[in-house]
């Protein structure tokens, strides 16, 4: 490292967030950059440690002390070829990811003051754009021709790997434009969707195709692209939500959570949504079921809206601030985490569970909620649910649902997939993403269920490695 001891006398400095007054009346991305000098400075606390945590705990194995040191000594181009040989896709990770990696640093372990590794990434990839350093790559093709459904993380990533491999790449998909959740997904104030145009237009010179509107199984039988492609690759994400069947779930009002977020994108598209189908927050009563990062989007748009009040619940309790005893390194630290959509105004609240939902003339009124205790497991598995007849009404005239994800599905998929290998049911994948027997891959969500950005990234780099094994073998 060119200077082991700046952590000595460098503390942490983040960009940070533009003022709320300002972020709250628009779409934009809420997040500053420093300047080059102050960009430089932050990597120059990277230190010696020996072990680099940072690099073990990232999905993709980003060599975090590499990119740092030569940031450090103003080398960017240098800086970013060492990153570009793990991460296809800094400029969305270095916007979107939890940073696992900073949660092992060992600055972070030591003083609670990791470096700042996601916010120099993609400081890295912004100025490989901005100065040419990334430019289309044009492959010698190998003549096989490869498919994959899906142009979430995991399936651009897949798409990507193979292309610059030499194989002819087409992506399927469903939705009007390329991205999946990160296009109709992840509001714009975290993600500007200018950011996925700049990649897909990237792609598309290097000569992957696309093919939106197109829902396979549908749209186009999966037996007829087994049959036209050499492989073909199932990236389809996890995208049926978990729902409240409770009593008065039919009240009109209650919605689930990418209902608000892929409408509100779509709009800011372009994309023409009918009248009757709009969902607006202003003036309204919005109660949002769910603690995790959907909720917290759903916070920052119904606030952008306009929402006359804004409160979050979740069934969990209220995680400690700043360190988790229950929770120590090596696990993920379960802490109590403040979004910049929760710091623009939020009441939340722990401990709670939906009892039924209120209404009058068919229209939500309110939530019944019950107060729960959490209770320490006999056997040492996850901790007992106690109910404590403690209930209220929290009024609402908006619920958004946003507890996660249960399983991948996409209307006839499935069934096509089982036609396209012969027949056979209760298909498996293999410890390769192959499907037993067939031409058939699959990766990310739709394989492990709904997990982050990075690790559906990781799951398309190793897919893409499979494929490539199973046709050249």
């Amino acid at each position: 490292m060119a200077n082991p001891r700046a952590f000595l006398t460098i503390s942490r400095q983040e960009a940070g967030y533009r003022p709320v007054e300002d972020r709250i009346g628009d779409f934009s991305e809420v997040e500053q950059t420093l300047n080059s000098s102050d960009r430089r400075r932050q990597a120059s606390r990277c230190m010696d440690c020996g072990v680099p945590f940072c690099h073990w705990a990232c999905p993709i194995g980003n060599k975090q002390p590499e990119w740092q040191d030569f940031l450090y000594k103003g080398q960017w181009k240098e800086a970013f070829h060492v990153l570009e040989q793990t991460c296809d896709f800094p400029e969305f990770t270095g916007r979107v990811c939890p940073a696992l990696c900073e949660k092992s640093c060992v600055l972070k372990l030591s003083c609670d003051e990791p470096v700042t590794i996601r916010e120099n990434e993609v400081a890295i990839v912004e100025a490989a754009f901005r100065e040419g350093f990334i430019q289309p790559v044009q492959p010698v093709r190998n003549g096989k021709r490869v498919a994959v459904i899906g142009s979430g993380p995991a399936g651009l990533t897949v798409a990507n790997q193979l292309n610059r491999k030499g194989y002819e790449v087409t992506v399927f998909e469903k939705d009007e434009l390329p991205g999946g959740l990160l296009r109709f997904g992840i509001p714009n104030f975290k993600l500007g969707k200018n950011i996925i145009d700049r990649r897909i237009r990237l792609m598309e010179k290097e000569g992957i195709r696309f093919r939106v509107n197109t829902m396979v199984g549908k749209e186009i039988r999966t037996k007829d692209i087994v049959g036209e492609y050499d492989a073909v690759c199932v990236a389809i994400g996890a995208e049926i939500p978990r729902d409240l069947p409770i009593e008065g779930r039919n009240l009109k009002g209650i919605h689930f959570a990418l209902e608000l977020l892929g409408q509100q994108n779509r709009l800011l598209e372009g994309i023409a949504i009918p009248p009757k189908n709009i969902i607006n927050c202003k003036g309204k009563k919005v109660l949002v079921i769910g603690g995790g990062d959907t909720g917290s989007d759903c916070v920052g748009t119904a606030n952008r809206h306009g929402a006359a009040s804004v409160t979050q619940i979740e069934i969990m309790p209220k995680p400690p601030v700043g360190h988790n005893p229950a929770t120590p390194w090596p696990m993920y630290p379960q802490v109590l985490k403040t979004s910049s959509s929760h710091e623009e105004g939020c009441i939340r609240r722990w401990c709670l569970t939906s009892s039924r939902f209120i209404g009058d003339k068919n229209t939500l009124k309110g939530v019944e909620v019950e107060e729960v205790e959490w209770l320490p497991s006999k056997d040492g598995n996850r901790p007992e649910m106690k109910m404590t007849g403690k209930k209220e009404v929290i009024e609402a005239d908006l619920v958004f649902l946003a507890m996660g994800f249960v399983h991948p599905e996409q209307e006839g998929l499935v069934k096509e997939l089982e036609l396209a290998v012969d027949g056979r049911k209760n298909i498996t994948v293999d410890s390769n993403n192959r499907i037993a027997g067939s031409n058939i891959f699959a990766c990310g969500d739709a394989v492990s269920g709904a997990s982050l950005v990075v690790r559906a990234m990781a799951s398309g780099r190793k897919t893409a490695e499979a494929i490539d094994k199973y046709l050249t073998k």
